[in-house]
């Protein structure tokens, strides 16, 4: 069919089945998909709730006619069979973060506001899964047959280290090409690496110690927003500053409040580090001892300097841009500073190479580092002809002249030989103010841009059966 005719059949399809995404968009929501593996089972190794919803997922998808598949509960997939077995894959994941506290709406029911969807999981990533699933089956609508099989995937653990997809590789041919609807528009083809490590302290003699406690930060991919230390001083002779607060705690003991600005890992220059204020605190007050303060001054240079100069690793390449870095979390542990640590890295530096020089710097102080995770930088070549084919429909669809780009974040399509990530966040349109963010309270997503992500897809489905990917 001609494009004028594709787009009306596409207006046709939302006019009459738009309820009906929001009514399974609202099936989905109303579970609560979080991980709790203290009540995992056999068929549910991620427990209840990614169970609950990856069996409803492949309900709808069984109800529109496809062929579906549960991978013992790890994972699920449904097949729009085309003339070859070759495929083309969409990945979306049903499980979420829990609701956590701060909501004004129930967060696992859709409430419609102001054009909006409310709820757990309406843009992470049940909302959008509901819409690309509909752009697979307009095209089974239209009575078409496809070169390429369509295999949709439903995930169940995206969010708590992606053992879904783990199981689904040892088990089935990756597709030829695959797109995850869970990222922003117009269409990402590559993620940095992804490197943690901890960083420890010497062991310090308790009675030699000047710093009684030391906390901060709740996850290491995260700039912290808060932390706090208790020291062996009077507080009434230490200033409070626009960020630190002091305070007493008890009989010659004086705590300090640091009040910094929470920010994504991958975005670390949007944050304010709360455990290298509390470090710059301590160390401009003296509040140290030596061997705290060997380890206070390699703290600070990692804390201080995103771009990773301070220890060192700072590089940049031009698909990715520099390398970032944050400390998320420090902590007092067995007499040991404990400071963890997550980079985002381009393809001009490795893994060894910073785990080289970041242990470098710790053997100087008689400290230790380890790495704790690693993930190779991931990258589709930004002319190949399956981004191009996403750009193409994402920018014919809204008449942009849009470009593709990396992100240090990480999706399903790193896991995979060849896919990239794809809307719907369009994070350059403002919401209201009362709208949330993904992992947030309140989390919404604009009736109007799935609506238009719906388009998107189907247009990106009719753009990829045109290319040659045997």
């Amino acid at each position: 069919m001609d494009q004028m005719e594709l787009a009306q059949k596409i207006d046709a399809y939302l006019e009459d089945n738009w309820e009906a995404m929001v009514g399974d968009i609202e099936t989905l929501v109303r579970i609560p998909s979080f991980e709790e593996l203290d009540k995992k089972a056999e068929g549910a190794p991620f427990g209840p709730g990614p169970k609950q919803a990856l069996t409803a997922a492949l309900e709808l998808a069984s109800d529109m006619g496809f062929e579906t598949h549960d991978a013992e509960g790890y994972i699920g997939f449904a097949d729009f069979p085309g003339a070859s077995e070759t495929q083309i894959g969409i990945i979306g994941h049903m499980d979420v973060v829990p609701a956590g506290p701060g909501w004004t709406f129930e967060p696992y029911a859709v409430t419609r506001k102001e054009g909006y969807l409310v709820g757990r999981g309406t843009l992470d990533d049940k909302g959008p899964s509901v819409v690309a699933l509909h752009a697979v089956k307009f095209w089974k609508d239209q009575g078409v047959e496809f070169p390429y099989t369509v295999r949709f995937l439903f995930g169940a653990n995206e969010e708590s280290g992606m053992a879904d997809v783990a199981y689904y590789h040892k088990h089935y041919d990756d597709p030829a090409f695959l797109f995850t609807p869970d990222a922003e528009f117009p269409v990402c083809y590559g993620e940095k690496g992804g490197f943690d490590g901890v960083i420890s302290s010497k062991p310090l003699q308790e009675c030699a110690r000047v710093i009684v406690s030391f906390e901060g930060g709740a996850a290491t991919n995260a700039v912290p927003g808060i932390a706090h230390a208790v020291v062996k001083a009077s507080a009434s002779e230490l200033p409070n500053t626009d960020r630190i607060t002091v305070s007493e705690a008890g009989e010659g003991l004086a705590r300090l409040e640091a009040s910094g600005k929470g920010a994504h890992a991958s975005m670390p220059d949007e944050g304010v580090n709360a455990i290298g204020l509390i470090v710059d605190y301590l160390l401009e007050q003296g509040l140290c001892s030596a061997d705290e303060r060997a380890f206070l001054e390699l703290d600070q240079k990692l804390l201080n300097h995103t771009d990773g100069s301070g220890v060192g690793i700072a590089t940049s390449d031009e698909y990715f841009g520099p390398l970032t870095v944050v400390g998320g979390t420090i902590k007092l542990e067995d007499d040991r500073f404990v400071q963890t640590l997550d980079s985002r890295f381009p393809t001009s530096i490795t893994a060894d190479e910073i785990t080289d020089r970041l242990r470098k710097l710790t053997d100087e102080i008689g400290g230790t580092f380890e790495r704790t995770l690693l993930m190779e930088p991931f990258l589709v070549e930004p002319d190949s002809p399956v981004i191009q084919a996403l750009l193409n429909a994402y920018n014919e669809a809204t008449g942009e002249d849009a470009k593709p780009f990396t992100m240090g974040g990480g999706t399903y399509a790193r896991e995979f030989k060849s896919g990239a990530s794809f809307g719907p966040e369009k994070p350059w349109v403002e919401n209201p103010e009362w709208v949330g963010m993904m992992h947030g309270p309140d989390e919404a997503v604009s009736e109007e841009l799935l609506k238009q992500s719906f388009k998107i897809y189907v247009l990106t489905l009719d753009k990829l059966m045109k290319l040659d990917l045997q």
